[in-house]
């Protein structure tokens, strides 16, 4: 529900104020645990869609991910070593999430294998920049404009977000 909410207030707010792009704060981590559950369940729109750069289409704003190749403890030691203020705690909604769940997993395997988290994740946008066949199958969801809010939906009435209000 957070993701869902969060996405739909970062595109409003980028679509009302015209900005080009939205940049984020995934990385390494966040985009290694989404391929692992995107590829053990060959979920090959997700992947597709999956990218350091996501193009702005039917109502949804350009997304830039700038730290996607930077791991999360990297990334926090940084913070800290600048004296940035930042929330240390977990989001009490995320336990037992199954994005943890792979983030632990490949934290095992990174224990085990150094290196492995970055080598996989730059492999496959090796693969999907070269048209690897898995990708390339891969259908384009249609978007709509919501009917209350206007927001890109694929459903055929109201968004999720608006789904949820009611």
């Amino acid at each position: 529900m957070c993701g869902l909410v969060k996405r739909h207030i970062m595109n409003r707010i980028a679509r009302d104020g015209a900005y080009a792009a939205i940049a984020t704060g995934h990385n390494l981590d966040d985009e290694v645990a989404v391929l692992m559950q995107n590829t053990l369940h060959w979920q090959t729109g997700y992947l597709a869609r999956q990218a350091p750069v996501l193009a702005e289409r039917d109502g949804l704003a350009r997304k830039v991910k700038p730290f996607v190749r930077i791991y999360e403890r990297e990334a926090a030691a940084y913070v800290l070593i600048r004296g940035i203020d930042y929330i240390y705690d977990e989001c009490p909604f995320a336990r037992g999430s199954t994005s943890n769940y792979y983030k632990e997993l490949l934290n095992q395997l990174e224990l085990k294998s150094p290196g492995a988290k970055q080598q996989f994740y730059l492999q496959f946008l090796q693969a999907r920049d070269t048209g690897s066949v898995v990708f390339a199958e891969a259908e384009r969801a249609e978007l709509h404009p919501c009917l209350r809010c206007g927001q890109p939906t694929t459903a055929g009435g109201l968004c999720a977000f608006c789904r949820l209000w009611e």
